[in-house]
């Protein structure tokens, strides 16, 4: 009997082992994967943001729409905006019903404005852009909530006949385009490759950062978040191992050797039999929680 429980014993934990190892494996090169697809995302947000910025202080605007958003409405988000329905913002309410005489293009540039927050509570954008090493989460939520970038491709895209005497994309510096396509090019040169400075451009940018960055952005950092809890899935499955290793085999042969009483290899026994049964239940709960993620 105490042979069969021996044997047993050394299955399991050979099982265990080789699931650890695997699992340690697997994690390590899908962290390593999942780091490098982030931080081109990363990256490739930097540079939109780069974009964006220099649109926003270009001569895109009809004059004054940068003074009155920046001084008579400072402090107001687009997010504010798009849910003041909430009731939170008077400042939003009260933009809402002005009449502006920009053909709405001051939501645009508030827009953009927001693709350069990094907090959904921020009310001012940086006066120097620095390059993020990661979006919060909550940002992203809240850009993919309003379909942040999305303006681009309606303004520039879909409604441009309704705004091309609103958005003068000629009036946009020589220089600042030469920069905004390097930027673009860098970026995606697949997507970007063949642009040229204008509203279909200006269309297909806005489609790539609403429908691709962001998403996958979030996407990503929501998946490296829920693999933070791993490590302790993990080490569960060290202490199982350590557990089988003493009580199921070590502590067996050494009390047949000693011949002590079959009193303490009951002990033994039940030991064991309490750790199959979480063996079991934890290693398929963790197999089910990474099939969700």
């Amino acid at each position: 009997m105490a042979t069969i429980f021996i044997g047993l014993s050394i299955i399991v934990a050979a099982i265990l082992f080789s699931y650890i190892v695997f699992s340690v494996f697997t994690k390590h090169r899908g962290k390593t994967s999942t780091d490098d697809l982030l931080t081109s995302l990363v990256n490739k947000m930097n540079k939109a943001q780069a974009i964006v910025e220099i649109l926003i202080e270009s001569k895109l605007w009809l004059p004054g729409v940068s003074d009155y958003m920046d001084v008579e409405f400072e402090g107001l988000t687009y997010f504010e905006v798009k849910e003041f329905y909430k009731g939170k913002s008077k400042l939003a309410i009260e933009y809402l019903q002005e009449k502006k005489g920009f053909n709405d293009t001051e939501t645009l540039y508030l827009e953009l404005k927001s693709l350069l927050l990094q907090d959904p509570k921020q009310k001012k954008i940086p006066n120097v852009l620095v390059f993020q090493k990661h979006y919060k989460k909550e940002i992203l939520e809240k850009w993919i909530e309003h379909k942040c970038g999305s303006g681009l491709w309606y303004y520039f895209g879909y409604k441009f006949g309704d705004y091309k005497e609103t958005l003068d994309v000629e009036a946009v510096f020589e220089r600042q385009q030469d920069r905004i396509m390097m930027l673009a090019n860098e970026m995606d040169s697949q997507i970007f490759e063949d642009s040229s400075f204008n509203e279909v451009f200006l269309s297909k940018l806005g489609e790539y950062i609403n429908k691709q960055i962001i998403p996958q952005l979030f996407e990503l950092e929501t998946q490296r978040n829920s693999n933070k809890g791993m490590p302790n899935k993990i080490g569960s499955l060290y202490a199982l191992f350590g557990l089988f290793l003493l009580a199921g085999i070590i502590a067996p042969l050494l009390l047949l050797l000693l011949s002590v009483a079959p009193f303490a290899l009951a002990i033994c026994y039940a030991f064991i039999i309490s750790a199959l049964f979480f063996a079991g239940t934890s290693v398929y709960g963790i197999f089910i929680g990474g099939r969700k993620n």
